[in-house]
């Protein structure tokens, strides 16, 4: 990702030791040809991947694999366009922020409608985890604005280590049963009820930093009175 100009970017990541190496190697090793706008366009080429994989699942589950491999070049495109403009101090700050966030929003969309698509999760489910996801990055893009810090990591977690789980997903959808409960809502899918958890979780997480944030921006800006 792109940071915004003059903000402070915190991307303190799991699999940070492992990413920021292969990164550096990419973009030293990477043709001139490959400019930070193909890789952009690489990135989304991957969540469409990932979003006909899922549609296609209802087809045959070997299409998940399509659906992991697309989140693979996804990371590619999307972690890779930013870095390499830093490597080659080719930075177009403004313009760089403005286009990575929109295809980012953009990618999510894509990946959760195509698993809602897909007979694993109802598309209601995806829907709700997707707001909550979009939420939580609006967030993240108002504190970059009021606070001057781009925060992409929480709790050590960032879109790579979500790329990851959502793999692992894929694999325990391709091995396994579609297991279902009975609860007093009728019969529900298990992978519905951890999707549901997950934008449940995503939801709060929003309501409690938005309710927090916004009463300490309130008493400094009291403050300056």
């Amino acid at each position: 990702m792109s940071d915004s100009p003059s903000h402070e970017r915190v991307n303190d990541i799991l699999l940070g030791p492992l990413e920021r190496p292969a990164l550096r190697w990419f973009s030293e090793h990477m043709p001139e040809r490959m400019t930070p706008d193909t890789l952009t366009l690489i990135g989304i080429v991957g969540s469409l991947m990932t979003f006909g994989g899922y549609w296609a699942s209802n087809a045959s589950p070997w299409f998940l694999w399509l659906a992991s491999f697309g989140l693979v070049v996804n990371w590619f495109g999307d972690s890779l366009d930013g870095t390499i403009a830093r490597y080659r101090h080719i930075e177009r700050p403004k313009y760089g922020y403005f286009v990575d966030h929109a295809v980012d929003g953009v990618s999510e969309t894509l990946v959760a409608l195509g698993l809602g698509l897909s007979p694993y999760v109802s598309f209601n489910v995806a829907a709700v985890a997707l707001v909550g996801y979009l939420l939580l990055s609006i967030y993240v893009y108002l504190t970059t604005y009021v606070r001057g810090v781009f925060q992409i990591s929480y709790g050590r977690f960032g879109p790579t280590e979500v790329r990851v789980l959502i793999i692992g997903f894929n694999a325990l959808l391709f091995f396994g049963p579609i297991p279902r409960i009975s609860t007093v809502f009728g019969t529900v899918g298990v992978y519905d009820l951890v999707i549901g958890a997950l934008a449940a979780i995503l939801i709060v997480i929003f309501v409690v930093s938005v309710i927090r944030e916004a009463r300490n921006l309130a008493v400094e800006d009291t403050g300056r009175h």
